[in-house]
């Protein structure tokens, strides 16, 4: 069973950085996706940022373009998304996901969830 384990997470003052790391425990061929999602209390959860393991094909939100990056490094199984310019609405639950979606941004076509990570930003 594959399994997905977030860091990196915590409280920073708005407009400063973070990086989350997504570390899954092997390859498998029941996920080319990897995409990070968000949930606030009493919010839905949405899709931040994905990337495809096999083309690199990349998915930002409108509310992350510009400040935010994903990125992965196949050797170690890790997706990263380096989050800059961080501001209060940011403040979430991240949620590491793996799978093949069709559309990225779709948190139900993921079959694999990490634990999450709380992102905090406030002065």
């Amino acid at each position: 069973q594959l399994q997905l384990v977030e860091s990196g997470g915590g409280l920073v003052q708005p407009g400063g950085s973070l990086r989350l790391s997504c570390a899954a425990s092997e390859f498998s061929l029941d996920y080319d996706v990897i995409g990070w999602f968000r949930q606030a209390p009493g919010e839905e959860r949405e899709g931040v940022s994905c990337i495809s393991s096999s083309d690199g094909n990349t998915y930002y939100a409108d509310s992350v373009k510009g400040r935010f990056t994903i990125s992965r490094d196949n050797a170690k199984n890790t997706v990263y998304l380096q989050m800059n310019s961080l501001k209060p609405e940011d403040t979430a639950v991240y949620y590491c996901a793996a799978g093949r979606p069709n559309y990225y941004s779709d948190w139900r076509e993921y079959r694999y969830w990490g634990q999450g990570t709380q992102v905090t930003v406030s002065s």
